[in-house]
């Protein structure tokens, strides 16, 4: 199915392109971008004498695409974390590298390593666009950020609204039954096992100014054996406000698992985070952007167990944070953030609690 998928692709697209006329003005050209950030984290769990303190450069990335024409091109993202690979540490990662081609507003296909349509931090991803020095920890936990892999999608715009739909390799089975979590699942691209696709569509609303509606859905058989898979369906929706100076930003996600075949025994997680800033220069007469903000979190990687248990309390986070944001400029950012996460269950304690605080600066270009 998915190699009559590509062929379709493949098949319209040079239909249009024969159809269409070249800008014989078009200069072929090269462009390179990316971003990066430094952080300072520092964490104390309730009880303990001692704080744990990290300085990490923990994303250098670098963006390069080629355009060959008007609508065909070439785009790339090559990611270093924690600024070293060794023995298991660190990570060096080809998070995108995909063919291009760009028919009109209304249609277009990428082909190669993409990246699935799920939330806002899965596809931009850069310091600057959100507010905290770490991203969001829904964005890790529920929907598993940075998740890439090998497949195609199709996309567009009509009017206000614009599309996705995805077709990929799908999630590794046999890892989230090792570890219980959809993030373990992600194979990013490595000799993917093609046994099961992952199909995903998004569609986003941005017809009022500043305001950013969407929703997606992605389903998968996770394959872990022959005749043996976790029916995984990830549903989530995303909005998020940015104009007159007020940021804020809501989204929400469930994951339902059926895999009681396979041994495994979670039916459900889900998360949701909560933004609200506001962008205080003006008040100042400052250059730039000040933006001292708030956020809740929840979110529970095992919210529904079969046989129940203490699994679910275990699973089950909640977090609340304040920070600041200082942006001299759009591309270049500082962050600042304390909170306070609570786990409902550890080491036989409820409510345990982990004071954190962290420091950051950021780029893009």
């Amino acid at each position: 199915m998915f190699q009559k998928l590509l062929l379709l692709i493949m098949f319209s697209a040079f239909t249009f392109t024969t159809l269409s006329a070249q800008d014989e003005f078009f200069e072929p050209k090269s462009t390179i971008g990316g971003y990066g950030e430094l952080h300072y984290n520092w964490s104390k769990d309730d009880g303990a004498d001692d704080a744990k303190k990290t300085l990490d450069f923990h994303r250098f990335v670098l963006f390069y695409s080629h355009s060959w024409t008007e609508k065909w091109s070439f785009k790339s993202e090559i990611e270093l974390e924690h600024n070293f690979v060794k023995d298991g540490e660190g990570e060096l990662e080809l998070e995108q590298a995909y063919i291009n081609y760009h028919h009109s507003d209304a249609f277009g296909f990428q082909v190669g390593v993409i990246l699935p349509s799920v939330g806002f931090i899965n596809e931009y991803h850069e310091p600057p666009l959100f507010l905290s020095v770490e991203r969001p920890e829904y964005s890790k936990n529920i929907i598993p950020t940075t998740w890439f892999g090998n497949g195609a999608a199709v996309y567009g715009r009509f009017s206000d609204f614009s599309y996705k739909a995805t077709v990929m390799e799908g999630l590794n089975g046999a890892k989230i039954l090792a570890d219980g979590k959809i993030r373990s699942g992600r194979q990013k691209g490595y000799k993917s096992n093609a046994q099961e696709l992952l199909y995903n569509a998004r569609v986003d609303y941005t017809g009022i100014e500043g305001l950013w509606l969407g929703s997606s859905f992605s389903y998968n058989d996770a394959f872990v054996g022959v005749d043996s898979t976790i029916s995984t369906t990830l549903f989530e929706v995303h909005a998020k406000y940015d104009a007159n100076n007020v940021i804020a930003v809501f989204e929400y996600g469930n994951i339902a698992y059926d895999g009681e075949d396979v041994g495994f025994m979670v039916e459900s997680a889900m998360g949701y985070y909560f933004d609200l800033g506001y962008n205080i220069a003006p008040i100042f007469d400052l250059d730039g952007k000040l933006i001292p903000w708030v956020r809740y979190t929840d979110y529970n990687t095992a919210a529904s167990v079969i046989g129940g248990g203490d699994a679910e309390q275990k699973a089950h986070y909640t977090k609340w944070m304040l920070g600041l944001s200082v942006k001299p400029i759009d591309q270049v950012v500082f962050k600042i953030d304390y909170g306070v996460k609570t786990n409902e269950l550890k080491n036989g304690t409820k409510d345990f609690e982990t004071a954190l605080f962290n420091f950051g600066a950021g780029y893009m270009f």
